[in-house]
């Protein structure tokens, strides 16, 4: 029996869609599809440790693959988002990148091995770390205006004590001298333990450092907290002012970390990592394990985040210019 072409083509027509191979893009395997790897660029034990553990759990148990946790310290944090970047298109690699290593480092090493603007994708701003100005009670200075009186009065001699020349301690200082109108003598150290240490055995006269680094001195009284360098007041330390209450809104230094992906990942699984990202991130349990290291929950967009690292590269590279600042 002879078939018609209306006949095969009303055969084929008959056939379950779900029979023709899919192509391109719908072809592409779910993500994730194996167990995912996040990089924290810092050693493990410290505030950055904590946020970046807690979030990759949160990421873990929403999207259903383990997430293991890799500590790659160095250069500054530098040397962590650099193996994020170098994983090219593969998302199941993320990390958490810190203010120096996405604003900073690349306006001071001579050649990053990464380009910020292209290597890498951002995801979220996860947390704000505020700083606080702190000073011995031997100084005899009780408030940031006897801090600033004492400075004028004694051009080059109150010391200040930051993180390591050209981090974000380092750097706010330099901002605060420059707001301020003060020649306070920078004095840095290897880590805020060390440059704390000092603090309170008089060393140094004063310190800006993550308000972590403090804390538990501040709250026994063996040191004296003067101001935050945030647009907001610590929630730790809710008695003590902003710089923006005293008078110099634009000394506003607070550390963060930003989660990231490499540059060329897919738009479609970065969207689910950020999703995942910041259902973690609003979650109560993050935000108090956060907030008990002294980190600020932020969750905000990729677009915004974006945004932030072009301010944040355009504010602290004038400053690094303005003082002349230079690796060691």
């Amino acid at each position: 029996m002879n078939i018609t072409r209306r006949g095969a083509l009303a055969g084929l027509a008959a056939l379950p869609a779900l029979a023709l191979p899919l192509s391109g893009a719908q072809a592409q395997p779910a993500f994730p599809s194996k167990p995912m790897t996040f990089i924290v660029p810092f050693p493990a034990g410290g505030p950055s440790d904590v946020f970046g553990r807690h979030l990759a759990q949160g990421i873990s148990t929403r999207l259903g693959q383990p997430v293991l946790v890799e500590n790659k310290s160095g250069a500054a944090g530098v040397t962590g988002v650099d193996f994020v970047a170098k994983a090219a298109t593969d998302a199941h690699v993320m990390g958490m990148m810190s203010a120096s290593a996405g604003a900073i480092m690349q306006h001071l090493m001579p050649k990053m091995p990464y380009d910020p603007n292209k290597d890498i994708a951002p995801i979220t701003l996860m947390v704000r770390v505020q700083e606080i100005l702190v000073v011995n009670n031997k100084t005899g200075i009780t408030d940031f205006k006897g801090f600033i009186a004492a400075a004028k009065a004694n051009p080059g001699k109150i010391t200040c004590g930051s993180a390591g020349t050209g981090g974000i301690t380092h750097l706010a200082i330099e901002l605060l001298k420059r707001e301020a109108g003060i020649d306070i003598l920078h004095v840095p150290y290897r880590g805020a333990a060390p440059a704390t240490n000092d603090l309170l055995a008089g060393t140094v006269d004063s310190t800006l450092l993550d308000i972590t680094a403090s804390i538990a001195h501040l709250r026994s009284g063996a040191l004296k907290p003067l101001a935050v360098t945030s647009d907001t007041r610590a929630p730790l330390l809710p008695d003590v002012p902003t710089m923006r209450e005293l008078g110099l809104p634009k000394v506003n230094s607070d550390n963060w970390y930003a989660l990231i992906s490499p540059g060329e990942s897919l738009r479609a699984h970065r969207e689910k990592i950020y999703e995942a990202a910041v259902a973690t991130l609003k979650s109560k349990e993050v935000t108090d394990a956060y907030a008990a290291v002294g980190g600020v929950v932020v969750a905000g967009t990729s677009e915004q985040l974006a945004a932030y690292l072009r301010e944040e590269s355009l504010k602290w590279g004038a400053v690094i210019k303005s003082a002349n600042v230079k690796l060691e």
